[in-house]
C-alpha cells in the first residue's frame, strides 16, 4: 500500500484508535506530537499490536534494524521513524 507522507500520521492515529477500541482502552482525544506513547492510552501490548498492524498496512517494519535506544517515546518520534522509511 502506498501512503503519501502527509497521510502517514493519520494512518498511525487510525490504527491506534482501532487497537484501543478492540482492547477496551481509550486513546487521548487531544494527543499531539509531544504526547508520550506511554501516556497515549495504550499499554505495551497495545503498542506492539499497533506496530504489527502498521507493518501489515504499510508493508515494512522500521524497527527490524533499530536498537532499543532508537525506539520512539513520543507520537512525533513514532511518525518520524515510519517517515524515514518512506
Amino acid at each position: 500500500m502506498t501512503i503519501r507522507e502527509h497521510q502517514l500520521e493519520q494512518v498511525i492515529r487510525d490504527v491506534m484508535d482501532e487497537v484501543a477500541a478492540e482492547t477496551g482502552r481509550e486513546i487521548l482525544n487531544q494527543m499531539d506530537s509531544q504526547t508520550l506513547l506511554a501516556e497515549s492510552g495504550l499499554d505495551s501490548l497495545g503498542l506492539a499490536i499497533v506496530m504489527a498492524r502498521l507493518e501489515d498496512r504499510l508493508g515494512y517494519d522500521p524497527f527490524s534494524r533499530a536498537s532499543d535506544d532508537q525506539f520512539p517515546h513520543t507520537f512525533s518520534e513514532l511518525v518520524a521513524v515510519y517517515r524515514r522509511q518512506m
